[in-house]
């Protein structure tokens, strides 16, 4: 079945007169510039909205280098339908077609996953469009800068943390202007998952937020690859110092990937060689974090978890393990290595979290998901919330993560799922009596 033919839809905001589609239930409004930034240079705020002749048909993306795995689990990149560009300060506002005057909607932020280094906020598998027709919640999704333009750095002139400076920058646009699109700039629940949740995780004890937002879901955040980083960050910056100044973006893609290799010997941490560091603005030091966020837990409602299988999404889809490991007394053991490497980045770190941010009298709610499908050989892998999150099949339908798994399955238990996160966005709670999919395990952390 097509969609419906699409109009023009004009806000009349503060900030300009911005333009939308409207369509199928939504209206959207996309790419719109919230800041700007030279090249590892803080973001400065964008002061009026400019319409970008040369995003007309294409979507803002940070240069970054395509996975060959997500390529593979999740769907293939459309790259001619973007636009690389180094100061990708951009987010857009999905809404329902049937707001009426004076309503205000609560507001939930998608800061997406990609290990810092890759994606943009305005990918089909996160299209938040489903969601936010059937819970009547306005979703803006962020774009903000990447890699070694935004999370990786060691002085003032190439300050760490320029990433998350971009998400500031974007919250206090959205706390000034999100009424004119008839958000409640007084109820914004930060979404964010896999880097994108440890990204919130760091929001949460950074400096010059306040008030900004007053919720958050963490979902898959490796809070386990945190920890002394500083060497690493340090050796990874000096190797590819030489590149800092390369004009050509794509050759920087090209040679920075060379160095990767030589920070393996850090370990699990060096899975993810780009990061927040601790001790830059806006972080305080690692030694204080723990405090921090025990100390900050009476100012935002929590909702944090993982899925069962996190790391099968790495381990069980590699060819090289499947030939050695794929059967019999080898499948235990890639079993249990799946079941330990998800708890020492995933599960502890994230039960850990709750249980100090439930002794500095936060409210917080910790979840798991699980698969339950007997055929299903991967289990409930990282990224598999992403489509019960967002629904939108057609972006999912070529999904080898999905390949074993009934659509209309991710279908039911992902409606419940929104309406959920949903309701926690709303009134920072998740009622007993509300309905929870059989994959999911959810309790309230209580000291």
């Amino acid at each position: 079945m097509k969609s419906q033919q699409k109009e023009i839809h004009v806000f009349n905001t503060r900030f300009g007169i911005i333009t939308g589609l409207k369509g199928d239930g939504v209206i959207k409004a996309k790419s719109i510039r919230y800041a700007y930034s030279e090249r590892f240079q803080r973001p400065v705020p964008a002061e009026y909205f400019i319409s970008e002749s040369k995003l007309k048909d294409k979507t803002p993306v940070c240069p970054q280098k395509l996975s060959p795995l997500v390529e593979k689990m999740i769907g293939a990149t459309p790259v001619e339908e973007f636009e690389p560009e180094e100061s990708t300060q951009y987010l857009s506002v999905t809404c329902p077609e049937n707001i009426q005057e004076n309503e205000k909607l609560p507001v939930v932020v998608w800061i997406h996953g990609g290990s810092h280094e890759i994606g943009c906020g305005d990918l089909p598998t996160a299209d938040p469009a489903e969601w936010v027709k059937e819970q009547h919640i306005i979703i803006v999704t962020v774009s903000y800068r990447l890699g070694l333009f935004g999370f990786l750095g060691g002085d003032e002139k190439r300050p760490p943390n320029l990433g998350l400076m971009d998400m500031i920058e974007a919250l206090k646009w959205i706390k000034i202007n999100i009424t004119d699109f008839g958000g409640d700039a007084e109820n914004v629940t930060l979404l964010g998952q896999s880097s994108g949740g440890d990204a919130i995780a760091h929001l949460m004890i950074s400096e010059g937020v306040d008030g900004l937002f007053h919720r958050v879901i963490i979902q898959s955040a490796p809070l386990g690859l945190r920890h002394k980083r500083q060497k690493m960050s340090a050796e990874f910056l000096k190797k590819t110092a030489h590149i800092k100044d390369e004009v050509d973006v794509y050759k920087m893609m090209d040679d920075y990937g060379k160095w990767v290799p030589s920070v393996i010997k850090y370990g699990l941490k060096a899975a993810m060689p780009f990061g927040t560091q601790y001790g830059f603005f806006p972080l305080c030091k690692e030694g204080e974090s723990v405090e921090k966020w025990r100390e900050n837990a009476k100012k935002y409602d929590v909702l944090i978890g993982l899925n069962n299988d996190e790391t099968a999404f790495y381990l069980k889809t590699s060819e090289a393990l499947n030939k050695y490991f794929g059967k019999g007394f080898g499948l235990k053991i890639l079993d249990k290595t799946v079941e330990k490497t998800t708890d020492i980045i995933y599960g502890t770190p994230a039960r850990q979290f709750a249980e100090n941010y439930a002794k500095g009298g936060g409210n917080i709610y910790l979840f798991r998901i699980h698969s339950k499908l007997k055929e299903n050989p991967i289990g409930a892998p990282h990224c598999i919330d992403l489509p019960l999150i967002f629904g939108n099949e057609s972006a999912w339908k070529s999904s080898e993560l999905l390949k074993d798994i009934p659509w209309e399955r991710i279908q039911r238990h992902g409606r419940k799922l929104r309406a959920l996160w949903a309701e926690f966005a709303r009134t920072g709670k998740i009622a007993d009596s509300s309905e929870r999919p059989e994959i999911l395990e959810l309790r309230k952390i209580e000291v």
